[in-house]
């Protein structure tokens, strides 16, 4: 009988490993990589997005090569970046960084980029890019601090998490809500698909 292929995921994020599982995707292996978030010198957002999900691919890649176990495993990476034209906002983890998203968020649009790597068994490469549009509500003093407060921006891109209480600020998006929240589903699921992942395995058996 053929043995299924692996699959990990180069990332470490609860909120990822949500998002396949609601897909019917179990994961074998989560394998988070270090890889350097610095934006290079006049980086624009989705650019950050494409690089990062690359390198992050490659570093999992190395690490699953030198596991008897893994290799020869699929690897799926993510990167999400959030920016107000060409501005990128951090993934705030202090309390100035996450007030300074805020202020900067409120009452404008803004664009959520997330780049997707996934590595094939056989060590090949393939791309996306995702973005989506999202429009704030114009926020009180008092929202802001409360928000602040609630502690839920924390290591978060753009400084909120859309499926929590910053979900109430958005009064407008256009494109692929998962995306905002970390893992553009329908294109994650269709590069798996396409490469032969069999993405349905455990749908038969949700019932």
């Amino acid at each position: 009988m053929a043995v299924r292929s692996q699959l990990v995921l180069a990332s470490g994020s609860p909120r990822r490993l949500q998002l396949l599982q609601q897909a019917g995707i179990e994961l074998e292996h989560l394998t988070p990589v270090n890889a350097d978030e610095t934006p290079q010198r006049g980086e624009v957002p989705r650019s950050l997005a494409k690089r990062l999900c690359r390198e992050k691919a490659t570093l999992a890649l190395e690490n699953v090569n030198r596991s008897d176990e893994l290799k020869g495993s699929y690897i799926l990476a993510a990167d999400t970046v959030v920016g107000l034209g060409r501005r990128i906002l951090p993934k705030a983890e202090v309390l100035d960084e996450a007030s300074t998203c805020l202020r900067l968020l409120s009452g404008r649009n803004h664009r959520v980029y997330t780049g997707l790597t996934l590595v094939t068994p056989n060590g090949s490469m393939r791309h996306r890019l995702v973005e989506t549009r999202v429009r704030f509500k114009r926020l009180s003093r008092d929202e802001m601090e409360a928000y602040l407060a609630s502690g839920e921006w924390r290591g978060k891109a753009g400084g909120y998490a859309i499926q929590g209480i910053a979900g109430s600020f958005v009064v407008k998006l256009v494109g692929s809500y998962t995306n905002v929240v970390g893992l553009p589903l329908y294109e994650a699921v269709s590069l798996l698909t396409g490469e032969g992942y069999p993405v349905h395995f455990n749908w038969v058996n949700q019932g």
